[in-house]
């Protein structure tokens, strides 16, 4: 490996400085696979609002989602269908939306169709929480809360495996 140069010392340095910055926080670690989900409360796009612990003891599908996701609008049916199917099986989705105008958010969730509740998250509080890499992102929580399965974008049959994760989940 030839030594470093005059040019190739700031690269390099930088990348050691990369590598020694602390791990990522709580918000990152929170997501792994059997961690509790991270509570949070927010307002419902149609009304009051809504705390993710109180849906312990059924199985949630959180939808992280934006009027201006070209795959969250491909999405959408197959997430309606899937909650139309599993919802009196003790499954919750809950859309959580991350515009800045909730009054569009609301606006685009009718305009899509949209039939489980809309959660607005303008202020984006929730989805650092969930420390979300892409849009749409998808979590699915047992019931005892803990996280099962995570899912980042959304590529047509990708409800395919969310359908088998929700079946297995609603049996447990």
């Amino acid at each position: 490996m030839p030594l470093p140069t005059r040019k190739t010392l700031p690269l390099a340095a930088a990348l050691v400085a990369a590598l020694c910055l602390p791990a990522p926080g709580p918000a990152a670690a929170a997501l792994a696979p059997q961690a509790v989900a991270p509570d949070f409360t927010l307002r419902r796009a149609d009304g009051p609002n809504l705390r993710l612990s109180e849906q312990r003891g059924q199985v949630v599908l959180l939808n992280f989602w934006a009027s201006w996701c070209g795959p969250c609008r491909v999405e959408m049916p197959q997430l309606n269908r899937l909650y139309d199917k599993y919802r009196s099986a003790g499954f919750v989705m809950l859309g959580v939306n991350i515009d800045d105008d909730p009054r569009a958010a609301a606006a685009t969730a009718q305009r899509w169709g949209i039939r489980f509740p809309v959660l607005l998250d303008a202020d984006k509080s929730v989805s650092r929480l969930y420390d979300l890499a892409s849009m749409p992102s998808t979590v699915l929580i047992d019931r005892d809360g803990r996280v099962r399965y995570l899912h980042g974008g959304y590529v047509e049959g990708a409800e395919v495996d969310y359908e088998r994760q929700i079946r297995a989940l609603v049996k447990e």
